[in-house]
């Protein structure tokens, strides 16, 4: 269709009106663009198709269908603009919100900017599936990084054509605000849902705990059945709740709380115990600060459902909540714990920690130092009268720093806590290395301040990173500590060996997994590091990574050299 355009001066009414005949005739050939499509009627098509490459994208499982009939909606309007469709590029149950977990439009994006692609269009059936983000920048920019490469992207049910023209520009706009408001609509009604259940009783969402099970009744709270990890209801009108779990679990909460009271045990020298009486914690993984402390500090073990504790809208960092909005509501669950068993257990916590002084925990300090003559992270952690060494590290910076307030300690005593603290520094620094080479492809991770930091591949696995520190061992022979985390043990790891000043990196080593949960040395050419990658370019991480979580099923191979 030809417009006319008028070479000479008008008044601000006609150009309205001429705006709106405009959008008029534009919208209508949009519908009838449509309407062709849907019911089957296709143009004389050229031989010589445009080649193009389809984005689907579904929000849940749920939708069974909504794959299927976007891509049939997209092959229509193939059919009838002369397109065929040579790549599919889709993400299944996946959020429009942001794009981090999104790897097929990730994988579209960067074949469009390297230039690798094979088509020379991208359909997809509408704005909200390129995306429901918060900022409507957002989508256009990667609509318009698509665009600048050449590759124009086409909303196959959408009223208008995406040409440009100033009615599709206000139009596209309109829809990604729309897009993004229906996602933030929609979270504030499931928020104001799942507040009213929990003000019934009813667990919302998340694990059960250690010595708990999540039982699935019926709107009548009649039992129906024990849910197992991973699974969940079925049925909309039913509801969760919790439930003692097996006996040995229960009798085991119930003894954590006997040695915090009775035997005035720390936190710590609990967990110590559990783990040399063989008791396993959740997932068959050993008990630790926070697992033990999570159980003498929450409420649901005396049957209070407390919700809305933190807050994650939309794909937003979680933030710990205010008391004034949690919903709490008493007497929802069956109690393992009596209620004055549980408040005696917080009066010992606190007295621990939260209701003293700096001068305080220094004075205790001191009366350890009197009684035992020397002060160690692991006397600390045993003593019943002092608080965590977090607390220390919190108020203090570290542990050196307590130390000195009380007059312990010669320089030669703090050679360990030096050289840990120069890890941890070189540590931070290679971090940074890595997204410098790097940066639109991985970020840092760390879920809060106790946790070591990991990194994350867009769209890809997570990767563990350890700093190997030299130890001599014996005159001139070195050997370099592995020290793994128990959680990171099946991550893919990247290994940094340190050089003997502790100040630089001497190589890296990629692993598809480490295996082995304890410490153990490794020579200078050891064996084991034939199982990994060594990379001269810490820019080649990433591809590493990713070749090695593809495959890491298959045997190992030597090691072979990555070089920049």
């Amino acid at each position: 269709m030809h417009w006319m355009v008028l070479h000479r001066p008008v008044d601000q009414t006609a150009s309205v009106r001429s705006w709106k005949r405009h959008f008029i005739q534009f919208s209508s050939r949009g519908f009838s663009r449509v309407a062709d499509a849907a019911s089957g009627r296709t143009s004389m098509k050229p031989s010589n198709s445009l080649p193009a490459a389809q984005y689907l994208r579904m929000s849940t499982e749920r939708q069974q269908y909504s794959l299927e009939n976007q891509s049939t909606a997209i092959q229509a309007y193939a059919s009838l603009h002369a397109f065929e469709i040579v790549q599919t590029y889709t993400d299944n149950a996946r959020s429009g919100v942001s794009l981090k977990n999104r790897p097929g439009l990730q994988q579209l994006l960067r074949d469009v900017v390297s230039g690798t692609h094979a088509f020379q269009a991208i359909l997809v059936y509408d704005v909200s599936r390129w995306g429901r983000f918060q900022d409507t920048d957002e989508p256009a920019h990667y609509e318009f990084l698509c665009k600048s490469a050449g590759v124009p992207v086409h909303y196959c049910a959408e009223t208008f054509a995406n040409d440009g023209t100033l009615p599709s520009l206000i139009m596209k706009a309109l829809k990604r605000t729309m897009a993004g408001e229906y996602s933030r609509e929609l979270g504030v009604k499931v928020l104001a849902g799942q507040k009213r259940l929990a003000h019934l009783g009813f667990k919302q969402r998340g694990p059960p705990g250690y010595g708990l099970r999540r039982m699935l009744v019926n709107p009548d709270r009649m039992p129906k059945q024990i849910l197992e990890a991973g699974e969940r209801k079925s049925i909309a009108t039913d509801r969760v709740t919790l439930v003692p779990g097996p006996l040995a679990e229960v009798q085991c909460v119930r003894e954590i709380f006997r040695m915090l009271i009775s035997e005035k045990r720390t936190v710590y020298g609990i967990a110590r115990e559990l783990n040399r009486r063989g008791i396993e914690y959740v997932g068959h993984a050993t008990w630790d600060y926070q697992a033990v402390y999570h159980i003498l500090t929450h409420p649901k073990y005396v049957g209070c459902h407390v919700f809305n504790q933190t807050s994650r809208k939309l794909y937003t960092p979680a933030i710990r909540l205010p008391k004034s909005d949690w919903v709490v509501t008493p007497n929802a669950f069956e109690p393992i714990v009596a209620l004055a068993t549980f408040e005696k257990a917080q009066r010992v916590i606190q007295s621990r920690t939260f209701n003293k002084s700096n001068d305080q925990i220094l004075s205790d300090l001191k009366r350890l130092l009197r009684s035992k003559g020397r002060l160690s992270l692991s006397l600390i952690r045993d003593c019943a009268y002092l608080p965590s060494p977090s607390t220390f590290r919190n108020r203090f910076g570290n542990l050196r720093q307590a130390y000195a307030r009380v007059g312990y300690g010669r320089p030669e005593q703090f050679g360990s806590l030096d050289k840990r603290q120069k890890t941890r520094v070189v540590r931070e620094e290679l971090f940074s290395r890595i997204i410098e080479a790097a940066p639109n492809r991985l970020v840092v991770v760390q879920r809060t301040a106790r946790w070591r930091m990991r990194l994350q591949l867009h769209g890809g696995p997570t990767v563990s990173v350890i700093v190997a520190r030299p130890n001599p061992v014996w005159k001139r022979t070195i050997r370099w500590m592995i020290a793994p985390n128990r959680h990171e043990v099946n991550f893919i790891t990247l290994v940094a060996r340190l050089d003997k000043g502790h100040t630089t990196f001497m190589d890296f080593y990629v692993f598809a997994r480490i295996g082995r949960k304890g410490r153990f040395r490794i020579s200078l050419h050891d064996p084991w590091l034939n199982a990994g990658v060594k990379l001269k370019d810490l820019s080649r991480l990433s591809d590493t990574a990713i070749s090695l979580y593809r495959g890491r099923t298959l045997p190992a191979r030597p090691t072979k050299e990555i070089a920049g």
